[in-house]
């Protein structure tokens, strides 16, 4: 059973059709851009929304947005001994963020991003031994 506002809403989306005004809708074909709220849980998505569309970014998306920022820039640093010093960090961010959370951190499906970091850490310290403040 529809109300009111469901059948005014049904009659501009038919309306519209007919005069064309879904035709050549930027973006039309391609994917929808990625989902910042997928890793919520679905009951907080929409809470999520209002709030990110308010101006309020939940400082756990942040802090994910931070590492993903910081990972990308690892994977352009040329200096190594920068590049270990940064992965410190990161791994330092990524600690902090699990114990709020009560939970790891998921940068990706695969944990392909963690890894490839670990595996970095791993061959600085092959190449510049670890710092003296960690023997």
């Amino acid at each position: 059973m529809f109300n009111f506002s469901q059948l005014v809403a049904e009659d501009h989306i038919k309306r519209a059709l007919r005069e064309g005004k879904f035709d050549n809708l930027e973006g039309m074909g391609r994917p929808l851009p990625k989902d910042e709220a997928e890793n919520l849980p679905p009951e907080l998505r929409m809470a999520y929304r209002v709030l990110r569309n308010s101006g309020y970014v939940p400082a756990e998306i942040v802090e994910e947005k931070e590492i993903m920022s910081a990972i990308d820039l690892l994977s352009h640093m040329k200096d190594e001994g920068e590049r270990y010093r940064q992965m410190q960090k990161l791994n330092v961010m990524i600690m902090k963020m699990n114990e709020r959370r009560g939970r790891p951190v998921h940068l990706d499906d695969s944990g392909e991003y963690y890894r490839l970091i670990v595996e970095k850490v791993r061959i600085a310290e092959e190449r510049f031994g670890r710092p003296a403040s960690d023997k």
